[in-house]
């Protein structure tokens, strides 16, 4: 369909345009708000700066689209094909993506506050500055996805994958990260203020000036991990294994240290918890 078409028939009213076939279309900065575009192919189509507003892209091909400073909140993109899209600066506040595949895509700067992304292969993409709090992320792919300066508190992320992850300088305050595989993931300089990590594998995860005030860290398994220049105030430690761990530089005033196994641990220049640590402890300097 010719983009002139379309635009004149939404001018008459008319919003039913699924399986609609606008492959490689200049859509930048039109408006088609609540328009039905199920099963459309917009494979490489350009939608930037347009207004599709609690529209429905359900199933819509839309590889390779270029989606940058759209305006699409509470749109709807369940099981859309997404792959290599170009959402850059987007506005997606309560948008729907369960079941998106979304793998490659450049969602950086991207505001997804409060939106749905239930089961979404997210693999390889880039999240950068993005906006995700309180978003839905249960089940997720974001298997070496680029989460650098991303906020994500409030977000739920049961079932999610991060293997390979970066979330370095991200905003994780309070997430709840228990029993998670994070085995090598990038939290350098991130903020994970009072974030539950209880039972997480975070073996040779980087940690370096982190912080980690009030973090639960009970049980988890900070093998190899670093750790240098984190703030670890108040953060519970009980059960935790750090052998080969960098706590260099580390403050750990008022931390809960019961029963840690320190073996080999670095600990040079670490502000420790009371005098008395080094007798109780004996780790390796």
């Amino acid at each position: 369909m010719e983009v002139r078409y379309l635009l004149w028939l939404y001018d008459q009213g008319y919003r039913n345009f699924s399986g609609v076939d606008l492959c490689g279309a200049d859509l930048r900065g039109v408006t088609l708000i609540g328009v039905n575009l199920t099963g459309a192919n917009l494979r490489g189509a350009d939608f930037s700066r347009a207004f599709l507003i609690k529209s429905d892209l359900s199933g819509a091909q839309m590889n390779w689209a270029n989606l940058s400073f759209v305006k699409m909140s509470d749109a709807k993109l369940v099981e859309a094909e997404l792959t290599k899209a170009n959402f850059n600066g987007a506005f997606m506040v309560k948008s729907k993506l369960p079941g998106a595949k979304l793998s490659g895509a450049n969602l950086s700067g991207a505001n997804l506050r409060h939106a749905n992304l239930w089961g979404a292969n997210v693999c390889g993409a880039n999240l950068q500055g993005s906006n995700l709090r309180d978003a839905n992320l249960i089940g997720v792919n974001l298997n070496w996805a680029n989460l650098s300066e991303a906020r994500l508190s409030g977000a739920m992320l049961y079932g999610a994958s991060l293997n390979g992850a970066n979330f370095s300088k991200a905003h994780l305050k309070g997430l709840d990260l228990g029993g998670f595989d994070l085995e090598g993931v990038n939290f350098r300089e991130a903020k994970l203020n009072g974030a539950n990590l209880e039972g997480a594998s975070l073996i040779a995860a980087d940690l370096s000036a982190a912080q980690l005030p009030r973090v639960n860290l009970k049980g988890a398994d900070l093998t190899g991990a670093n750790l240098t220049n984190a703030f670890l105030e108040q953060a519970n430690l009980t059960w935790t294994i750090l052998r080969r761990a960098d706590l260099s530089q580390a403050n750990l005033t008022e931390a809960k240290l019961h029963e840690v196994d320190f073996e080999d641990v670095q600990l040079s220049g670490t502000i420790l918890p009371d005098s008395n640590f080094c007798s109780m402890y004996s780790p390796a300097v």
